[in-house]
Parts: structure tokens; C-alpha cells; sequence
């Protein structure tokens, strides 16, 4: 299995893409949130990964960097299914507020042709906290981050026996997370910018992670692999140089900090 990292900048981002991944074993891939907008396309088209064989897709809240381009896959599927070139189940999971928005906005800006798909070729799955479902063969958890903002699921991947991969959404580590992600192979993790630099970008404004704080949860809780994303991009050219400085100095383990597109081996 292989994670590629679609986006990994925040909302505001201009020099690359917001932050959504793909899960991807042999054809098939499992998307995690998609992004503000049509550049979806783009970065699904640039990694290779064909619409086609992306069955199952997780929008973790409602804020529109994670979940505005889903509205642009519901549209190619409803395209593509309507001219008999697509066939079978797509399948949709998000919590209820999520949901239902999806389902208005549909409503409200794609053609009845289009967002007729929902519900029919794309199954949509509701989640609740701690609800247990199998995705590439394996089984997947997802839990209520507890958000303060907006209501927010992560979730962890069973990869082989007792290893897993979590990803605990776009904001601050909060203790009710700890029993899915302690001890995690490989750990997601939102980190906004440079501890040196939270006065210039105020994450703790919008609940977000400094690298310094998202290196101390990985270490506290035992990952072996950590990866940071949701960042800044005024630093882009030096991003990785810059946040690995930083991320080594609070993280023992293997630390990762993708750009666009990159790709790890999981």
C-alpha cells in the first residue's frame, strides 16, 4: 500500500494544493477529503490515480478546503455513469453534518442528472463515532476528533495484524484520540508552521499544531512513522528543509514532510 499526498497545504494556501490523500493498494484507492475545488482533478489525474478506481472516499468535516471538491467528483461521476462508462458502487462516508450538506449542496448546483448519483452509484455511508467499516480489505475505524470548530472525524487503518495508519484530522492532538493513535505505524499529523514562527501565523487561533507541537504528540505517543501536513506555504521552497530542522529536535522516530504529490511506502 502506498499513500500519496495529494495536497498538504491549509486553507489559504496559493502555491499548492489543499491538503487531501489517497490510500492506494494495486488499481484500486481509498480518498481522504479532496480539497476547495475542481484541482482535485488535476491532482488525481498528475498521480495517476484514475476517478474510475476510487470506490471509497471520507470527508472528515465540513470546512470548504476539505470538502468543496467532492462536489466536482460527485459531478465526473454522475457524467460518467450517466454515459454508460462507469458501472458499480461508489461509496461515501461522513458524519451527518457533512452528509447533508453534501446532499444540498448537490442539489442546489449540480444538474438533477448529476446529483440524482447520490444515494444510487454512490452509496452514502453516515458515520458515527467508532464505527467499524472495510476499505481495501482492511479494516477501518473512525472516531470523533472532539473537534472545537466544526465537527471533525479521523481514522485508523488495520495494515497487517496489529499496525496501523491513523490520521487525527486538522487540528490540535486532543486526548480523546490517544487509544486510536498510541503506538500507530504511521501517524498524520496537522502541523500549520514553525514553532518560531506561531507569532506571524497564530495557529492556535483555528485550533492548529505548530511543528514543535505536532512532533511532541508523535514522540509521546510512540509512532514510528510521522508525517506532517496542512502547513503553510510561505516557506514552500524550504519547507521540508525548515520543519525537519525543527520536527528532530522533539521527534525520535522516522519524521516525513511531503510536498505535493510525493509518495510513501507504507
Amino acid at each position: 500500500m502506498k499513500l500519496t499526498m495529494l495536497g498538504t497545504g491549509n486553507a489559504l494556501v496559493t502555491e499548492c494544493y489543499n491538503a487531501c490523500f489517497a490510500l492506494t493498494e494495486g488499481k484500486d484507492s481509498f480518498l481522504i477529503d479532496t480539497g476547495g475545488g475542481n484541482g482535485i482533478l488535476n491532482r488525481l489525474k498528475k498521480a495517476d490515480i484514475d476517478l474510475e478506481n476510487v470506490r471509497d472516499i471520507f470527508i472528515t468535516h465540513k470546512h470548504i478546503d476539505h470538502f468543496l471538491g467532492i462536489v466536482w467528483i460527485v459531478r465526473m461521476i454522475g457524467k460518467m455513469t450517466g454515459e454508460g462508462k462507469w458501472k458499480g458502487e461508489y461509496r461515501f462516508y461522513a458524519h451527518e453534518e457533512v452528509m447533508e450538506l453534501l446532499k444540498g449542496i448537490a442539489a442546489a448546483l449540480l444538474q438533477e442528472k448529476d446529483a440524482a448519483c447520490l444515494g444510487h452509484q454512490i452509496r452514502l455511508i453516515t458515520l458515527k463515532d467508532g464505527q467499524e467499516e472495510k476499505i481495501l480489505g482492511r479494516r477501518v475505524v473512525f472516531f470523533d476528533t472532539h473537534s472545537t470548530k466544526a465537527k471533525q472525524f479521523g481514522f485508523t487503518m488495520y495494515l497487517n495484524g496489529t499496525e496501523r495508519f491513523t490520521c487525527c484530522g486538522d487540528e490540535l492532538f486532543n486526548e480523546t484520540e490517544e487509544r486510536y493513535a498510541r503506538k500507530s505505524k504511521w501517524l498524520l499529523h496537522e502541523a500549520f508552521c514553525l514553532d518560531r514562527e506561531k507569532e506571524r501565523f497564530h495557529p492556535y487561533k483555528s485550533c492548529h499544531s505548530t511543528v514543535k507541537d505536532a512532533c511532541l504528540a508523535g514522540e509521546e505517543l510512540g509512532v514510528e512513522n510521522l508525517v506532517l501536513y496542512h502547513t503553510e506555504d510561505k516557506n514552500l521552497a524550504r519547507r521540508k528543509r525548515l520543519y525537519m530542522e525543527e520536527g528532530r529536535m522533539y521527534f525520535s522516530g522516522n519524521l516525513y514532510i511531503p510536498d505535493d504529490l510525493e509518495e510513501l511506502e507504507l
